[in-house]
């Protein structure tokens, strides 16, 4: 029997490649994100190379209680289970503090945040009834240390944190392990592109020296990549990670060590 992903912001960029990458390791995945066209454009190519049958596109809103609660349902009765939660939908606005504005604080924690929260409630009930499964966020090292000019976004990582340690103790009487993923900069991603006017001016440098900034910083001397994500996805998805949960995986070249 096939086990069942649901990638939630797995429409673009890291998470439609984690979503084909769990379709290519045997799992059947349910794309969804804000995004129809792009949970369905995400999916459509994930059908071409395994199969329409093994793969479902959902439009859902994270951060809506109702809408979350019909992307699961949703995905339970097509595929009739859920093995694997995969929270990837996250925001990111640079600002220092006495310029942030209260309605990028209140977005960085309604998508980074609570949106984790309605939907690892949601998928819960279903794994509870399974009495197995797993619930990964996709966090970053700024939830384990502060970020200049970021306290919105490392401020819901953090929160992410303390979620994913007491879901992990909720869940573990149901077979139900819970970690979040510590990811170093993805460089070459889009939302850290878009960053790079902000994050020139925050280090007093030009744009065209930011990523060679960043790089210096991490021992192993290169960015963070998605096959590096998706590398230590699968293995605390899979049953050889059974008795771990409660984790905070750093994926940071050794920048965080802790």
């Amino acid at each position: 029997m096939s086990k069942v992903a649901l990638v939630v912001g797995g429409g673009r960029n890291l998470g439609a490649f984690l979503s084909s990458g769990l379709a290519d390791a045997g799992y059947k995945v349910a794309v969804a994100d804000l995004d129809g066209v792009s949970a369905e454009e995400s999916a459509a190519t994930i059908a071409e190379q395994f199969g329409q049958e093994n793969v479902m596109a959902v439009q859902a809103n994270s951060t809506d209680e109702v809408d979350v609660e019909r992307m699961v349902g949703a995905v339970a009765e097509r595929f009739g289970r859920i093995d694997l939660l995969v929270y990837n939908a996250g925001v990111a606005q640079a600002a220092k503090i006495d310029a942030f504005s209260l309605d990028a604080w209140k977005r960085s924690i309604d998508v980074n945040l609570t949106g984790y929260f309605l939907c690892a409630r949601a998928v819960s009930k279903v794994m509870i009834k399974q009495n197995s499964g797993r619930i990964i966020q996709i966090n970053s090292k700024s939830g384990k240390v502060g970020s200049k000019h970021n306290s919105g976004y490392s401020a819901a990582k953090f929160g992410g944190v303390g979620l994913t340690q007491s879901l992990a103790l909720d869940l573990a009487e149901h077979n139900i392990t819970v970690h979040s993923l510590m990811l170093g900069n993805l460089l070459k991603s889009p939302m850290f592109q878009s960053l790079l006017p902000q994050y020139a001016k925050k280090l007093g440098i030009p744009e065209d020296q930011v990523e060679q900034t960043y790089i210096d910083k991490v021992p192993l001397k290169r960015g963070c990549d998605y096959q590096d994500v998706l590398n230590v996805l699968k293995f605390y998805a899979s049953d050889e990670a059974s008795y771990c949960t409660g984790q905070m995986i750093n994926i940071t070249g050794g920048q965080v060590m802790f």
